[in-house]
């Protein structure tokens, strides 16, 4: 038994080293489903309760599936690229300026379009406009895509896929989510905008151009905007009814692409083709690694061990627990550590706000280091694409700036209004 149980934490171990690393450019998706199919292949785990696994990640595929369309249809119908620029011509030359309302428009766009969004389709638009402000270092302002994309995930539940995981089929329904989640969010929204700005100061003084054109927002991108405003609407309703919030988000993706392909008289392959497909299988391997982990123990202990904080005081559990796994997150990504944390506190029936810490530290944790979400890998990509290199260490020097102090303030104002 202990020989298996050893066996199954090397293989989700070696798999969400290969998720964070990618040696050889190997896509994450590959090495969470290798993991997966080991672990079946090699009797670790029964297909039945590989198939299980998968189930559980199914509201979590919907809301993805139309989260990326809705990202996608935005970014080749230029309505991203139009936000930029009207940031930058709103600047009227002050790249301060410019620095505050980027990281106003990755607010908008982490809240109503989830924290992978701003990290994809938001970070290359910030650079083109930088290009065309005739900005000299435009990192400051694509950090801000970085850390925001994290730093505002936990103000709504569709901000990012992680809250999906967390709280599952238990999402708490909206009205008890912003009273509960409102002062954190504004803390880390705050105070990450106020250490971004001190570290960046000496690259803020640059100049920028005045004359930046603003590209005019087409038919099919209004159209786009709107799609995306009623599907916030629509979201935010079904969060009220406590609903379920995956098939919803994917109805509303694949209505709007109905539409725009109608509107442009184009086929819908041409935004399908261009979707990052490659998420869905990663997070379904990652569902199986993670149900391996739930039957050999180790989740039911850490479940076991967080009841016996909370009976000793709550509160202190509640920080804790919500530091520990902010820093876990760092170490093996917060997808994988979103899923064994959730599994935990349901199996634990914590109290609210001992759920609401863990989350925080599930969502906001990552701004420590590169690896630390789906969302700051996949802008590492992104910048990659753009030329635009940043050396782990130097991201990990402003993450222990900017994260901790956010996240213990965030906890504090979730515990202050708990």
């Amino acid at each position: 038994m202990l020989t298996s149980h050893l066996a199954i934490w090397g293989i989700a171990g070696l798999a969400t080293a290969g998720v964070i690393i990618r040696p050889l450019n190997v896509p994450e998706a590959v090495w969470a489903v290798a993991g997966a199919v080991a672990l079946v292949c090699l009797g670790l785990l029964p297909v039945g309760a590989a198939v299980d696994g998968v189930g559980k990640g199914v509201d979590v595929y919907l809301f993805l599936t139309g989260m990326m369309l809705l990202a996608e249809l935005a970014r080749k119908e230029g309505l991203f690229d139009w936000l930029a620029a009207r940031a930058a011509s709103m600047a009227r030359g002050s790249a301060t300026r410019l620095f505050g309302l980027v990281y106003i428009v990755g607010i908008v766009v982490t809240v109503f379009l989830s924290n992978d969004a701003t990290a994809v389709v938001l970070t290359p638009a910030v650079a083109a406009v930088a290009r065309a402000a005739n900005v000299e270092r435009p990192l400051p302002y694509l950090l801000t895509c970085a850390f925001i994309a994290n730093a505002a995930s936990f103000v709504l539940p569709i901000s990012n896929p992680a809250n999906l995981v967390i709280y599952a089929n238990h999402m708490p329904p909206l009205l008890q989510w912003l009273p509960r989640f409102a002062l954190p969010s504004l803390l880390s929204i705050g105070v990450t905008y106020a250490v971004l700005r001190w570290t960046q100061r000496a690259a803020l003084r640059q100049s920028v151009s005045t004359r930046v054109t603003v590209p005019a927002l087409s038919s099919a991108g209004k159209l786009t905007a709107s799609g995306i405003a009623v599907t916030a609407g629509a979201l935010m309703l079904a969060s009220a009814s406590g609903i379920q919030l995956g098939l919803p988000t994917c109805i509303a993706g694949l209505v709007t692409l109905t539409a725009v392909s109608l509107t442009v008289r184009s086929s819908p392959w041409r935004f399908l083709r261009e979707v990052s497909w490659g998420v869905i299988p990663l997070v379904a391997g990652l569902f199986v690694l993670v149900e391996a982990l739930d039957r050999s123990g180790v989740i039911q202990a850490a479940g076991d061990f967080l009841r016996d904080q909370v009976q000793h005081s709550a509160s202190l559990a509640a920080a804790g627990a919500g530091v520990a796994v902010g820093i876990v997150s760092n170490l093996i990504n917060n997808l994988p550590a979103g899923l064994i944390a959730g599994t935990a506190v349901r199996s634990a029936n914590v109290p609210p706000n001992v759920a609401g810490a863990i989350l925080i530290g599930v969502d906001l944790g990552p701004n420590l280091s590169v690896t630390g979400s789906l969302a700051t890998i996949l802008w590492l990509s992104a910048l990659r694409r753009e030329r635009v290199h940043i050396r782990t260490w130097d991201f990990l020097k402003l993450g222990l700036l900017i994260m901790p102090p956010a996240l213990v303030l965030s906890l504090g104002g979730l515990l202050l209004v708990g």
